[in-house]
């Protein structure tokens, strides 16, 4: 602090000319903030549980970036969930709203390519994003390990739902959408919602989601077409029979599975496309509406952008949304 005589003469160093590169950089700081867009300005990250976390262990956040110099953000060891909410602007808004869930062998999460890209490509259509940072299985930090991912997926749709009123989406048109083991996860969500596997859960919010969007999505772990990593990590090295058939969400089709989108490469050989063909099957085999998109090449994880076409899947998918009626107030307003 300055006191007497001295404070008339102090100078704070910005004012000076030496501190003149630092008033540049402050006023472009500040005029980029003015030019971002509004909704990333806004962007909130809230805790998924309000208190406790369901089955979980009390231990050390572990939390990391796989590779910090790596410009597509990969975060390991999750324990403590999130939901990142992206709304469009209000006059684009059409009530619909998407869950996303970024893919990582669940050991980890591709939160950049598969999370803020793709919310942002849902925003550009009219429909609210929320980016789920859901566990990593993992035995330090629950004591379920295979349930942990789809009690954090049910509550992220029983928030949305509770809280639609806030973000102005319609709890009647809630989706999920999931990329590699994501999609493992999203399609459990959409053939295993009864009972929920969260404590305490109120039956008047249901944990359903309205519809599925998957994307080179992980279905079966039977041994003919698992990805053997994502297995081993939800159910452990040496899992039963009865474990595999249950998370095996193409045995787990009924009426009852909410319409479903799915994308995939013939190419892909860490998660065989059988994976959406099988899964296409079983939802064709009890009369859901779903459409499959199979491209000749692109290998696996290409998030919005499969290189070997300019085809693009996302406006695909906005067709397809169309046609369901998920998107129907903006139908109307066109």
């Amino acid at each position: 602090m300055v006191k007497g005589s001295n404070a008339a003469s102090a100078t704070l160093p910005c004012f000076t000319r030496e501190g003149a590169p630092l008033i540049r950089l402050v006023c472009v700081v500040f005029a980029s903030l003015l030019c971002m867009p509004l909704s990333v300005l806004a962007q909130q990250i809230l805790p998924l549980y309000p208190a406790e976390i369901p089955n979980a262990i009390v231990a050390p956040d572990e939390e990391v970036t796989r590779d910090p110099s790596d410009a597509a953000i990969f975060r390991l060891n999750i324990s403590r969930p999130t939901l990142t909410i992206y709304l469009p602007k209000q006059r684009d808004a059409n009530g619909a709203a998407v869950i996303i869930c970024p893919g990582g062998s669940y050991r980890g999460l591709s939160v950049l390519k598969e999370g803020s890209e793709v919310a942002h490509a849902f925003n550009a259509m009219g429909v609210a994003a929320f980016v789920l940072k859901y566990r990593t299985s993992s035995d330090r930090h629950m004591t379920n390990k295979a349930q942990a991912p789809l009690q954090d997926l049910q509550q992220a749709i029983r928030l949305v739902r509770d809280r639609s009123q806030q973000w102005h989406v319609d709890p009647q048109r809630v989706g999920v959408v999931g990329f590699s083991a994501g999609g493992h996860l999203a399609a459990t969500a959409a053939t295993q919602f009864e009972p929920p596997v969260l404590d305490g859960h109120p039956r008047a919010l249901s944990v359903r989601p309205d519809f599925v969007i998957l994307a080179y999505p992980v279905i079966s772990f039977t041994d003919a077409l698992a990805h053997k990593v994502s297995r081993e990590m939800l159910l452990g090295a040496q899992p039963s029979a009865e474990s595999i058939e249950q998370y095996s969400n193409e045995l787990q089709v009924t009426a009852r599975t909410p319409p479903t989108f799915l994308v995939h490469a013939g190419d892909d050989t860490s998660v065989p496309v059988g994976n959406s063909i099988r899964f296409y099957e079983a939802l064709q085999a009890h009369k859901v509406p779903a459409e499959l998109i199979v491209y000749p090449a692109g290998g696996h994880g290409f998030g919005l952008n499969n290189r070997t076409t300019t085809d693009r899947w996302i406006e695909r998918c906005r067709a397809w949304l169309l046609s369901q009626g998920w998107l129907a107030h903006r139908v109307e307003s066109e």
